[in-house]
């Protein structure tokens, strides 16, 4: 017997050993290229330092190229840098709307002929003969149809006007392709096609159409293995709306190619991280095994706000794009993913007055569940999306109360429903490579951006907006960014004092909050995490 466990220490002591090697040796000298949709953090910076905390080398291009508010990208520059660049590179993770319009903001407001796009596409073809061995993780977007227009949309002017009859007569559309419609919808879709002025019409459904024939093309290349992977996410959808209909026509084209070669998901900034997350575990020939838990109530089946599927839909299909596994069993699982969903399925908005600390129905049994799978050891993650756009306070400060915030590995809140699940898995699938120190930065950064700005400063800082000296508004900072930013980093800052203790042995240096894309909506954080000399 005695020798029996001796040989079971020496044969554990050997995979210890062999692991830490394997995670030290992850990514070292390896490349990858990244073209990000645009210059937003979280789809540049946050996404690239998930992949860098594996050793690996995170080329991406300069940001004077990229996307910003201001400036749409320049995707001649794009594809000449991808060129360059490919020579040195294991994998590259491209955005086509970034490599056909510039970004994506770009893409909903460009006047490109059909020819000048199908040609820039067409480069992907060039690309792989020269660079054959090159593996290719394509991410595209289906274009979203907002509700309504705003100032800040991003979209061609006369969605302001009519935005709301666009949205609602594409929603008809795409319902009548499914189940017949009521006399009253028949008639209603009648006057709405009537009152939109035709050469508005004319003008979003040609640009929605170029863009749907070049993610045709798209999927035609991962049906020859130009791409090794095709990710397609529709962005800002609905249960019904154009960007659905494309999506279900997107989805039946390629049907074919099966989930393994290319998918079409809800969802648009999230798929960098996907598709960074399944380079990484193709290169290290891993399959995460990734179980998930739902929280009481509607669960699995909530249909969340901005998507056009269930949670569950969305979590599924995130695991697969990122190169993991779906099992049942949380013992066997590299990954257990838990989903704090509302007991109704209703999806709130985080930065309204009514995101109290005060536990609803849901709260107390989604900590339960997250004790239990704590209290196993598990590599546990949290997908926090009863509020779209921030944190869920009442959760946090339960999580807070119950000293769990650095129990879990992973944490994701911060935008749709489709955007925080996303973000979650592709980075938190490759969390166990990681040491303890890079894993609790990730969280951190999270809990700065989704819990401290997204659903608390970021509401009470726009709200002394018009007491801030010089011009300016949430959507456009101008001459107050200044003061906003300092605003931002004093409030978080005493925020982070009064909810969130660090790991024993660390505190935080030069922290602070930027605005860069000039606007409330989001914001980026920097931090360094310090250890205690001893």
């Amino acid at each position: 017997m005695r020798k029996i466990i001796t040989i079971f220490l020496l044969s554990a002591m050997i995979i210890s050993v062999t692991t830490v090697a394997f995670a030290a040796s992850i990514g070292q000298g390896k490349k990858i290229l990244y073209v990000p949709i645009d210059n937003r953090p979280i789809s540049l910076k946050q996404t690239v330092e998930v992949a860098e905390k594996l050793g690996y080398e995170v080329l991406t291009p300069p940001d004077e190229i990229l996307g910003t508010r201001t400036n749409k990208g320049d995707p001649e520059k794009l594809w000449q840098w991808l060129n360059e660049n490919a020579p040195m590179a294991s994998a590259a993770v491209v955005s086509t709307d970034a490599m056909l319009y510039g970004s994506l903001i770009a893409s909903r407001e460009h006047n490109l002929s059909a020819e000048e796009i199908m040609n820039r596409a067409k480069n992907f073809e060039q690309f792989k003969k020269k660079f054959p061995y090159l593996p290719i993780y394509a991410f595209s977007t289906v274009m979203r149809t907002p509700r309504m227009g705003s100032g800040d949309a991003n979209e061609p002017k006369y969605y302001a006007t009519y935005g709301m009859q666009i949205f609602r007569y594409t929603a008809l559309k795409d319902k009548a392709e499914v189940e017949p419609l009521k006399k009253r919808e028949q008639k209603e879709l009648t006057q709405l096609e009537s009152g939109i002025p035709k050469d508005n019409l004319a003008d979003w459904f040609g640009r929605r159409e170029k863009n749907y024939n070049a993610t045709k093309f798209f999927v035609d290349m991962a049906r020859n293995y130009t791409f090794d992977y095709l990710l397609l996410g529709c962005d800002d959808s609905a249960e019904y709306s154009q960007t659905h209909l494309e999506g279900r026509h997107l989805s039946e084209y390629a049907k074919d190619l099966g989930k393994a070669r290319c998918q079409v998901i809800s969802g648009a900034d999230e798929l960098g991280v996907l598709m960074l997350s399944r380079a990484v575990n193709r290169d290290i020939g891993e399959i995460p095994l990734v179980a998930v838990r739902y929280n009481e109530g509607m669960g699995a089946k909530t249909f969340p706000r901005y998507g056009n599927e269930t949670i569950s839909e969305s979590v599924d299909s995130a695991i697969l794009a990122a190169g993991g596994f779906r099992i049942n069993l949380a013992h066997r699982a590299d990954f257990v993913v838990a989903v704090n969903t509302n007991y109704d399925g209703k999806t709130l908005e985080a930065n309204l007055p009514g995101n109290f600390t005060t536990p609803r129905k849901g709260t107390k049994p989604f900590i339960k569940i997250l004790k239990e799978l704590t209290d196993k050891e598990y590599s546990v993650g949290v997908i926090d999306v009863a509020y779209a756009n921030g944190a869920d306070n009442a959760l946090m400060d339960q999580m807070r109360i119950n000293n769990m915030l650095f129990k879990i590995r992973a944490y994701g809140g911060w935008n749709t429903a489709s955007n925080s699940s996303g973000f979650l898995i592709g980075s938190g699938i490759l969390m166990r490579w990681m040491d303890n120190k890079d894993v609790e930065s990730l969280l951190l950064t999270r809990y700065f951006d989704d819990w401290v700005y997204q659903a608390n400063v970021r509401r009470v800082v726009t709200d002394m907006l018009p007491k801030i000296k010089g011009e300016g508004a949430k959507g456009k900072l101008d001459e107050k960014i200044a003061k906003v930013d300092e605003l931002t980093s004093e409030m978080a800052m005493k925020f982070v004092e009064e909810n969130i203790k660090l790991p024993q042995g660390y505190f935080l240096k030069n922290f602070f909050f930027t605005h860069p894309w000039n606007r409330m909506y989001e914001a980026d954080v920097y931090f360094d995490l310090v250890q205690e000399e001893k």
